[in-house]
């Protein structure tokens, strides 16, 4: 397992997600919640599960909300961590976690 960072960004993305989501049903934010760090543990316990959509970033899909996680492997042994860049609804462009990583001074 490795270290988990969350960059600003992508706390952002998963902050307005889970508010919209509680905006339409009660606990529904919560429940997005809880499947984005279901998911997560399991990007931590085996990243190369996730394919790689570019530039060495992976995506994993949410199954119950039209979600992806967009994160990074970076380092090695224990030094390893995964980033994770972008949790971006799946009809945004992928390119959004592509000019976040230009701005926010590279992926690693």
């Amino acid at each position: 397992m490795s270290r988990l960072l969350v960059r600003p960004s992508a706390e952002l993305d998963i902050r307005e997600a889970a508010d919209w989501y509680e905006g339409e049903e009660d606990g529904l934010g919560g429940q997005f919640v809880d499947e984005l760090w279901h998911i997560v543990r399991r990007i931590s316990d085996l990243p190369s599960q996730f394919p790689d959509v570019g530039r060495g970033v992976r995506r994993a899909l949410l199954k119950r909300f039209p979600y992806a996680v967009y994160f990074l492997l970076c380092g090695e042994g224990n030094e390893r961590a995964t980033v994770i860049l972008a949790v971006l609804h799946q009809r945004r462009s992928p390119s959004v976690w592509k000019k976040r990583d230009r701005d926010e001074g590279g992926m690693g």
